[in-house]
């Protein structure tokens, strides 16, 4: 069976913007959002200028949509990673999703590019990772833990550092998870 074409253009339109969203993440990780190309942006997406402006007026307008983009990748994450889960497995598994989407994300490159324009992002990005985690972390202490793995994590992403179990045995401890 075909799906009708109004579902299929649907599809289709959803794609695109999302090949544009993924083609700004890899644009920004190596050109930094101040000398972001719009051109660029839509030759690593593999669509036309007039194709990326129909989804996007302009540079700021693309900016705003690809940081809700960003927030809903780390929300759906880490959704996705805690999924039927319970107790501690279900916050070990929420701090093995924060290591490995830092890990594997290109934005990281970002600090290193322009860290100015990150710091700023920061004030945006922390306050909703830590909203995030409040949620599975119950209990009198739960805002503290969930802001002390936000910075822990937040100090990784600025320092890079190779060592992933390191960086995971950290935000275990910050949210009070005992070494198995």
């Amino acid at each position: 069976m075909n799906e009708p074409a109004s579902d299929a253009a649907a599809a289709e339109d959803t794609s695109t913007r999302h090949r544009i969203l993924v083609a700004t993440a890899e644009v920004l990780s190596r050109s930094g959002q101040t000398k972001l190309s719009l051109s660029e942006v839509a030759l690593q997406a593999g669509v036309s200028r007039p194709t990326l402006y129909r989804w996007f007026a302009d540079k700021p307008a693309l900016l705003e949509a690809f940081g809700i983009y960003e927030r809903e990748m780390f929300e759906t994450g880490i959704a996705k990673a805690t999924a039927g889960l319970r107790g501690n497995d279900r916050v070990d598994a929420a701090m093995r999703f924060i290591v490995d989407y830092q890990q594997s994300y290109s934005g990281v490159r970002l600090v290193d590019i322009e860290p100015e324009v990150v710091i700023g992002r920061l004030a945006h990005i922390i306050p909703a990772m830590r909203a995030q985690l409040e949620k599975l972390l119950p209990g009198p202490n739960g805002a503290v833990k969930a802001a002390t793995a936000i910075r822990v994590a937040v100090s990784h992403y600025i320092v890079r550092a190779d060592d992933d179990d390191q960086f995971l045995a950290q935000l275990r401890h910050s949210v009070g998870i005992k070494p198995s």
